[in-house]
């Protein structure tokens, strides 16, 4: 670039080299980075946002894991129950049993690396209630465990480059950090991959990365939608990364709305109100003042939730003599049960609903419970919560699609491109329980860059394909190409693209979705597709926003292809995919995956066939749940393996 910071005819291009490449900084990222360079790669992490500042850090209520501090009944037999009944029976079963098995160890190793979680009397790593477990599970730290994830794992990355400093003599000798740098490409050669093209924001400098393994933890697709609890940042770059370089994305029309976003005022709207809260004893009322979720409880989980207000109130001190309030239904069922409470004409004076502590808990219990949470309502709403209720509505949360992995290894179908955390899909089905992600980045996170590594010992050093100076430049000139239109009749900005996006995505795929409207969404996205072909940038090239969402919008327009077509050919509803047209849940398409693929430049949706889940987890279940379900056919084949369901009594 020139030091005018305008582009240059001919751009300057920096190449690196690693072992590994790292895309995205969040927990999963940071977690496969330790892992990598604990097996003695060298590796470079490339994150969007500033170090320390990744996305990881607004999950706040906390880190599952079967730890059994609070409760002892609880096991990873439990945990893995809970992952699957609340992803509909839809989740890779093989995933959700790792997840289950490996969290409490990856916990407990947050502790040795300097983790500071709340405690019990008894001195052990407190556990929180949260929607969809069945005992108190998350390990957390207030209401801000991803910061304190976050801050942990960053710490641990610069203890590994003080022990390289003292033996290499470089504290970048083996873990090198670039960070506000987005990707814009893979470089893939013969179908395998061998790095990255990029550019740093602060700058609009182009750099190179060479590397024979590429990790992708780039996190979801929030900013596709108009209400979103996501950061900037969280536009779907990984998910289309891969997808382009030939991977396969699954579960796409999977979309998490969040039940408790804050509604009011619009400055605010979709900011993420926790979990936390109604684990801690919050309750959801309408405008007429009554606890509406009792009338919610869809029949495969009525025998596990109270029927009453008094049983639901007695689970927190005595949860195993009573049954759970359904507030803390997993996060599908209360999104969708506050829709229709708005719709009904029950909902609060901005088109939420109310939830409430103040009349539950004292005010010094909220203080040291949810500090963040009184912080941000005081700071944005001006609403005290230790006092009065918070008007809260469904926000676009996280996407439980993503880049289709190997369960064990987090390995792509493309040679050495692996991807872990929420930009990979399969492990939470069709529906996400809450405090499940932040083990899921350490569990996948650790699995990736181990993997990573040992594919690297595979290669026998071998090394990453070779790019010509001819090749990158290329990537260059492409990358600048919105510069070149500024004031040309029929060019626009990518904000009104990306404004007329989001508006499509959340009205017509949004929370509740039905054939028509799924259909106009995709003559919108074509016609969107035409349009971002034709984008300008004006200014320099160094903090130049335009420019990057430019980049943004053709990632977040090529997954909303995906999830409208996906929506479109589930017809069913199941977890965060529901069809006002086919109500309720279909057997047949509980052993149907939906995978999407580059065709051209477009992308084709087809049907594959769900991993089986193994008779000796069959069995963790009784029978007549798996009926509502499975199959008929699929339990009698898991009950005459001789491991499978013990039939119903009188069978």
């Amino acid at each position: 670039m020139t030091s005018e910071s305008t582009p240059a005819a001919k751009p300057t291009i920096t190449r690196h080299s690693s072992d590994v490449l790292i895309i995205g900084a969040g927990g999963a990222g940071l977690r496969a980075a330790i892992a990598a360079r604990e097996a003695g790669k060298t590796v470079t992490i490339v994150c969007k946002s500033l170090f320390g500042k990744a996305h990881t850090v607004m999950a706040e209520g906390g880190m599952a894991a079967a730890m059994g501090n609070v409760n002892p009944h609880d096991n990873w037999q439990v945990h893995f129950r809970d992952t699957m009944r609340g992803g509909k029976f839809l989740n890779n079963p093989r995933m959700a049993e790792l997840h289950a098995k490996e969290s409490p160890m990856r916990v407990w190793e947050l502790e040795t690396y300097g983790a500071l979680f709340d405690r019990t009397p008894e001195g052990k790593i407190s556990q929180r209630n949260f929607g969809g477990h069945e005992y108190p599970r998350l390990a957390h730290v207030g209401d801000r465990t991803g910061l304190e994830l976050i801050r942990t794992l960053q710490q641990k990355i610069v203890s590994l480059q003080q022990e390289d400093k003292k033996s290499l003599g470089d504290y970048e000798a083996a873990i090198k950090v670039f960070a506000e740098t987005t990707v814009t490409t893979l470089l893939m050669r013969d179908g395998t991959v061998g790095g990255a093209f990029a550019y740093q924001r602060a700058t609009g400098d182009f750099h190179a990365f060479s590397a024979p393994a590429v990790i992708i933890a780039s996190g979801g697709i929030g900013k596709t939608f108009k209400v979103t609890s996501n950061s900037w940042e969280c536009t779907g770059d990984g998910m289309a990364l891969a997808l382009r370089a030939g991977a396969s994305l699954i579960n796409m029309e999977f979309i998490q709305f969040h039940p408790t976003g804050m509604v009011w005022p619009p400055s605010v709207k979709g900011i993420l109100v926790t979990e936390s809260v109604r684990g801690d004893g919050g309750v959801l009322r309408n405008s007429e003042g009554r606890r509406f979720m009792f009338d919610y409880v869809p029949d495969v989980f009525r025998d596990q939730y109270a029927t009453t207000e008094e049983e639901g109130d007695r689970w927190y001190t005595d949860p195993d003599n009573n049954k759970r309030p359904p507030e803390l239904l997993p996060r599908d069922e209360v999104a969708r049960a506050i829709n229709s409470e708005v719709k009904a004409g029950r909902g609060s004076p901005h088109g939420g609903v109310f939830l409430d502590i103040a009349s539950r808990r004292s005010a010094e219990f909220i203080h040291r419970r949810l500090p963040s949470m009184h912080h941000q309502f005081l700071q944005l709403a001006d609403v005290d919560i230790t006092k009065e209720p918070m008007e809260v509505g469904p926000t676009c949360h996280y996407v439980m699609g993503g880049i289709e992995v190997d369960a064990d290894s987090q390995m792509t179908s493309v040679p050495g491109l692996f991807a872990a955390g929420e930009a990979s899909g399969g492990m939470h089905g069709s529906n996400r329980l809450g405090g499940n992600s932040l083990s899921d980045l350490a569990v996948f996170g650790k699995r990736a860059g181990d993997a990573a590594a040992d594919f690297v010992d595979g290669l026998a050093g071998k090394g990453a394909p070779e790019f010509s100076d001819a090749e990158l430049a290329g990537f260059a000139e492409q990358a600048l190409e919105p510069f070149r239109h500024v004031g040309e009749q029929g060019y626009e900005s990518a904000y009104d693209v990306h404004a007329d996006l989001q508006q499509t995505m959340n009205t017509l795929v949004g929370i509740i979705r039905k054939d028509g409207e799924i259909r106009e969404a995709i003559a919108k996205l074509d016609e969107f597709d035409v349009r971002a072909g034709k984008l300008f940038a004006d200014g320099p090239v160094a903090f130049n926003p335009g420019w990057h969402l430019c980049f943004d919008l053709h990632n977040m327009l090529l997954l909303s292809h995906c999830i409208a077509r996906a929506a479109l050919l589930r017809t069913e509803s199941r977890g965060g995919h529901t069809r006002e047209d086919f109500g309720g849940m279909n057997a047949e398409w509980r052993r149907k995956l939906l995978e999407c693929r580059m065709d051209g430049d477009g992308v084709s949706v087809t049907e594959k066939l769900a991993p089986p889940v193994r008779p000796d987890l069959m069995a963790l279940f009784e029978r007549s749940e798996l009926k509502k379900y499975f199959t008929d056919a699929e339990i009698d084949e898991a009950a005459a393996a001789g491991t499978g369901p013990a039939p119903l009594e009188g069978e």
